[in-house]
């Protein structure tokens, strides 16, 4: 994902969540220098609300290297009151960057030397 652009998985929730961290997964291989932002939304019909929304920075490793990068992250979110046809959603952009693909999360898992996103929800 390059400058200006942003990708976001969706989840159907089948239950409430608790409050608490939600603990963020995302391995990336970085092309170029990159901020990511990363958001966690509770999509009802076409009303999304924002749970918890935070930035990260990344550097390519030396060399060009094209390998993933560990990052994970808790972040702390309010209860989920669950109503049918709600989903999570996580969604990510890349910022203050001019490459093209400069945040690729790992889809490779251990190919590239890392682990395939999660999201593991709060207790």
């Amino acid at each position: 994902m390059g400058p200006g652009g942003s990708q976001e998985a969706s989840f159907d929730l089948r239950a409430s969540v608790h409050a608490g961290a939600y603990h963020v997964t995302c391995d990336a291989v970085i092309i170029g220098s990159v901020d990511a932002a990363f958001t966690l939304i509770r999509r009802r019909g076409v009303t999304d609300t924002t749970l918890a929304q935070w930035v990260k920075h990344w550097e390519p490793l030396p060399g060009g290297t094209y390998e993933a990068q560990p990052y994970e992250a808790d972040e702390t979110a309010p209860a989920i009151d669950w109503q049918a046809g709600d989903q999570l959603v996580f969604r990510y952009a890349a910022m203050n960057t001019t490459t093209p693909d400069a945040f690729i999360p790992n889809g490779d898992g251990p190919f590239s030397h890392g682990r395939i996103p999660s999201i593991a929800l709060p207790p």
